[in-house]
């Protein structure tokens, strides 16, 4: 099976860039100035005993460094570049974490389908927004806020049960890791497509949800016969 940098290759999106050298805090201080997303600092990743720990303590942390830090998050995200960088000054290894549900929301399916989805939607000339690559092998497609609200009813329209899919639609109340943020020992979110002028308007959900639904029923029907 191809990986996803391979994949998106043979389908002509552009490859994904090493970020790692990008300063986690400059990533928070871009996102708020340039594209005016809210964001906030979440945990971090500490060393104990020769190994990299989350900062709240769990050993068995699902989403190690890379989860909210604090309940009230919510009222903590801001848009201002000078908040974001008093933020992350405190703690420079803060995972950079953006709340859904505001200036985006975000299509949340398995690396595989996103990647079937991404070579459809090209051949269809679909504009799309910016697309994350976490390291658990999912891919996130940002789309206009509001968007998650009507996945279910767009599924059940193309004849698709929403529980049947793999797509996680993801609004108020919810969050994405955002790059250069590293997930424990698996590696670092990246972008499969960077935010850039091109495509700082987003797709409605309407536009997408298609494409992924299928490509996610394709996903899990082959996982079935495997």
């Amino acid at each position: 099976m191809l990986d996803v940098e391979e994949t998106i290759g043979v389908v002509g999106a552009p490859h994904i860039p090493q970020q790692r050298g990008e300063q986690l805090l400059d990533a928070a201080v871009r996102y708020a100035e340039e594209r005016h997303w809210d964001v906030f600092a979440g945990t971090w990743l500490e060393a104990e005993e020769g190994r990299e720990r989350c900062s709240c303590g769990e050993s068995d942390c699902p989403a190690p460094g890379a989860h909210p830090a604090r309940p009230d998050w919510a009222t903590q995200a801001t848009g201002s570049p000078a908040a974001a960088r008093r933020m992350w000054a405190k703690e420079p290894g803060a995972s950079v974490l953006l709340p859904t549900g505001r200036t985006f929301d975000a299509l949340d399916v398995p690396e595989t389908a996103g990647c079937l989805a991404l070579a459809r939607m090209e051949r269809m000339e679909i504009q799309l927004g910016p697309i994350t690559c976490t390291p658990f092998r999912r891919m996130l497609f940002f789309v206009l806020p509001g968007g998650a609200l009507k996945v279910g009813d767009l599924a059940r329209k193309l004849g698709w049960h929403p529980s049947s899919l793999d797509l996680i639609a993801r609004g108020e109340g919810d969050y994405v890791v955002a790059p250069p943020t590293r997930m424990g020992s698996r590696g670092s979110v990246q972008w499969a497509r960077q935010p850039t002028a091109a495509n700082r308007w987003l797709p409605d959900a309407e536009e997408l949800v298609s494409a992924l639904a299928y490509a996610c029923g394709r996903d899990a029907a082959d996982a079935r016969r495997r």
